[in-house]
């Protein structure tokens, strides 16, 4: 494999350098996750000649431990190769060249990993495997495949091709679209051949309409349990154990008449294949031999599940759907991983960072668009790594000052983020700026607050001040930026964003104004959008939309203030003030707005 690859001109923190060129040494170069150790061990880069693979070591820190020593372009790699060959890419400059270096690497949980649902939004092999692609750049080892779900089966099936029938299947969700055994196959060897297991999922008892559609009787019911160990036995005899030892069982979202009895009937069909179960929790009952998967977002639930016997992974960082993508990548950041300040193994697996697709895509490309995927793996891969937290909030969605050593170890991450994002991709891959840095003076009834970001939760800043979001009007919220000179900058201005997951929101703004009334004023001058609506007013769902027809309706780019156009805003040298006023509309509204400078037109 040649690792001589083409990239941009970058490797610093937040500059670039050319072949040849100085390199600052032990300063951290802008790898994602960073590793464990690294002595940066020469102010020069070399041409990259040949890597020698060393296979005879003994880990201390188990199987995803690795060494890597380069001098004078020459690299030793011990350990883990397929996450070696990655660190390796990772320093390689445009020129193929790289430092003298040292680092001794390993991971803080055995399990990394990321859940994308097909079972809703069908995904083509092709796009899956630039995904499992992602993976192996940031480190992450586990494809949690969520292959079923109210819409449809995605999973070839020879003993009941009625699964398959489009028929049964939700209208406008990629109807009769499925994952033959052959396709499955290519796609655990193609993850594996970069290090990465997969995990699939089909879903039990819940989320099964379908199921229910095409015979007419439940999953939990004796008819559906029948149906269930037909297929379960055709999956299991076509991709044995050794392809797939996890299976995901779902079995969350569900009241059913015995939940104990069929929890154990299918956990345990699954352990008798040789398998390892897991199993969303909270949901039904779980075995002790089944590894539960953490998903509730309550307040303290993670130190709850942690507490619980038996093993977990953690999705308590919450869903890459459900947040401002802007955000989402800070709270990743910030999380506690495993609930736990020093990582610990004994129960405590890793995490799996999940995306949903509740309300059908049109375009596949834009669920990464829309979800911010990219940088949220960057993000989730940094911290379940190296495990431990960076927040001293009392709510991840909020900033921490840039002062503090939190706010200071999350700028260093924007930096290598910001690194990466140049590097590897374009605005047409991904779309997020740096933007931490920003501090708010707000004001929301009769009190005024300190805030930090480009993305306010202005929810969670309410909750920790002792205020009902629910009875505001609006808030006000300003900042002062300084310019050196007369200047024109670009900014994404958002005044609410909707989750993937549910068109809850005020929809598309009025002509010439911005979703749910907000305001922004640049020295007293109101700043409108740069371009006329494509569906002005339109979506307007105050209420959720789950299992609705509006969830029906796919998201377009006019909706997301990162996908949109950015806004010209002219400054004056010296201070300028910067006001957002943003509306509360009705209650449960995602409260939040979002200021974010930007270099993407």
């Amino acid at each position: 494999m040649s690792f001589c690859r083409t990239f941009i001109n970058l490797f610093l923190l937040i500059a670039a350098i050319t072949s040849g060129a100085d390199m600052q040494a032990n300063n951290p170069p802008a790898i994602i996750p960073l590793p464990q150790q690294c002595i940066i061990k020469s102010s020069k880069t070399y041409p990259l000649k040949r890597i020698i693979n060393i296979k005879n070591i003994k880990p201390t820190h188990g199987s995803d431990e690795y060494t890597l020593s380069v001098k004078r372009g020459k690299a030793t790699i011990g350990g883990n190769r397929h996450l070696a060959e990655e660190t390796l890419r990772q320093l390689t400059d445009k020129n193929g060249c790289v430092p003298d270096v040292e680092i001794h690497d390993w991971a803080a949980y055995p399990i990394r990993g990321f859940m994308h649902d097909t079972g809703r939004n069908f995904q083509p092999l092709s796009m899956l495997k630039e995904t499992i692609d992602l993976m192996a750049r940031y480190k992450l080892n586990l494809f949690h495949w969520h292959l079923t779900d109210n819409p449809a089966w995605r999973i070839e099936c020879k003993c009941f091709p009625q699964l398959n029938d489009a028929q049964f299947q939700r209208k406008g969700r990629d109807e009769g679209k499925f994952y033959t055994y052959d396709e499955i196959r290519e796609l655990i060897r193609y993850a594996s051949e970069r290090g990465i297991m997969v995990m699939p999922e089909i879903d039990m008892p819940g989320h099964s309409q379908f199921f229910t559609r095409t015979f007419g009787f439940t999953m939990d019911s004796d008819e559906g349990k029948k149906v269930l160990k037909e297929c379960l036995k055709e999956f299991f005899n076509e991709i044995p154990a050794s392809m797939c030892p996890y299976f995901h069982v779902g079995s969350d979202e569900i009241h059913i008449s015995d939940p104990h009895g069929f929890a154990s009937w299918i956990q345990t069909l699954v352990k008798d294949s040789g398998r390892i179960p897991v199993a969303w929790d909270p949901g039904l009952p779980t075995m002790p031999f089944t590894i539960r998967q953490g998903w509730n977002e309550a307040s303290a639930a993670n130190t709850g599940s942690s507490e619980k016997d038996g093993r977990y992974v953690d999705s308590f960082v919450g869903y890459l759907n459900y947040y401002d993508p802007m955000m989402f990548a800070m709270r990743a950041f910030m999380h506690k991983a495993a609930a736990q300040e020093v990582p610990d193994t004994t129960k405590a697996l890793g995490g799996i960072l999940c995306l949903w697709n509740d309300v059908r895509v049109d375009d596949k490309r834009n669920i990464s668009l829309h979800n911010g995927m990219i940088q949220g793996m960057m993000t989730f891969g940094e911290r379940f790594w190296r495990g431990g937290s960076g927040n001293a909030m009392s709510d991840e969605n909020l900033y921490p000052d840039p002062s503090t050593p939190q706010g200071k170890a999350l700028s260093e991450m924007e930096n290598r983020m910001m690194a990466h994002r140049n590097r590897y991709y374009s605005p047409a891959t991904m779309r997020w700026s740096a933007n931490a840095s920003i501090a708010w003076n707000i004001t929301i009834g009769d009190k005024r607050i300190k805030a930090w970001g480009g993305a306010v939760d202005l929810d969670a800043l309410c909750k920790v001040n002792d205020i009902k979001a629910n009875e505001q009007k609006e808030m006000i919220a300003e900042t002062t930026l300084t310019a050196e000179t007369d200047t024109t900058i670009l900014v994404w201005l958002g005044f609410e964003i909707p989750a993937r997951s549910d068109r809850m929101s005020t929809g598309i703004g009025r002509q010439g104004e911005w979703e749910n009334g907000g305001k922004c004023i640049v020295n007293g001058i109101e700043i409108r959008p740069p371009v006329a609506w494509k569906e002005p007013d339109a979506y307007n769902y105050p209420f959720h939309t789950w299992h609705k027809v509006q969830a029906e309706e796919p998201f377009s780019n006019e909706q997301f203030y990162w996908m949109r156009p950015s806004v010209k805003i002219r400054l004056k040298k010296g201070k300028n003030h910067v006001k957002i006023v943003n509306p509360h509309s009705f209650k449960g509204q995602r409260w939040s707005f979002a200021f974010i400078p930007t270099d993407y037109e």
